[in-house]
């Protein structure tokens, strides 16, 4: 490997193996540390890496490609691009890391963390919780500076004791919660519809009150089914788009 390290992946047999590739290495990507090497290892050495075939790791290559990501130079290599951004669409494809990668990359600002009684849209998801711990944080564009979402994570209170603020700057709750608290997560379920601004996503997005914006709700359950996370992003509505893929059995 190059000095640029990829995330490790789990594979999910129900999925396209190169869609998952390829948002596991766009997270990588995204989330790299700013003296992070631009030089990507060879496909065979990333083929190994996740362990796929050189087929698969040449379309999720591709993919990336296509976005902008990355770029392929025959003889000497393949490179992210410095200057490149982040898409718009927002996708939803059932795998936990591509949620951990459309979350990725935008700079995080953790606006607080407190404790809050289970009350509105949060007593469908925590029926049986007087309490939970909600974190709040605020994303800009890396390279403009301009907010693009600011999001909401009601956690339960046991489990939040094991989240470091810290690590919410650099990586999605879904990764803290799988990778450093050590949650293990069964599903995710995922809504997204249009709202109207209300005064504090206006201010916070820089948008005019009641713009259209899009609000995504991610409910995550552990393997004994308890919910231990709902998460609440709000997206700018003139930055992005809603997309779903569907595959043909």
């Amino acid at each position: 490997m190059t000095a640029f390290a990829p995330d490790s992946l789990v594979l999910n047999r129900k999925l396209p193996l190169w869609y998952q590739v390829s948002q596991s290495l766009r997270a990588s990507i995204l989330g790299r540390t700013p003296d992070a090497s631009l030089r990507l290892p060879t496909e065979e050495q990333l083929a190994e890496h996740y362990g796929v075939s050189v087929l698969t790791m040449r379309q999720a290559l591709k993919e990336l490609e296509g976005e902008g990501l990355i770029s392929r130079h025959r003889r000497r290599g393949t490179f992210i691009e410095p200057g490149a951004r982040r898409g718009a669409p927002v996708r939803l494809l059932g795998s936990v890391d591509a949620i951990v990668a459309q979350q990725s990359g935008d700079l995080t600002t953790v606006l607080g963390r407190s404790r809050t009684a289970v009350a509105g849209e949060l007593l469908e998801h925590f029926p049986d919780t007087a309490e939970v711990v909600v974190f709040r944080r605020l994303r800009h564009d890396r390279e403009s500076g301009e907010p693009t979402n600011w999001a909401e994570n009601a956690v339960l209170p046991e489990v939040a004791a094991s989240v470091d603020p810290a690590d919410l700057v650099r990586w999605p709750m879904t990764k803290v919660l799988r990778d450093v608290v050590g949650v293990r997560i069964s599903r995710i379920t995922d809504t997204v519809e249009a709202r109207l601004a209300d005064p504090e996503t206006a201010e916070l997005l820089q948008v005019p009150l009641l713009s259209p914006i899009l609000h995504y709700t991610g409910v995550t359950y552990d393997e004994d089914g308890r919910v231990v996370d709902v998460a609440r992003i709000r997206y700018r509505g003139d930055r992005f788009s809603f997309t779903v893929t569907v595959d043909a059995p």
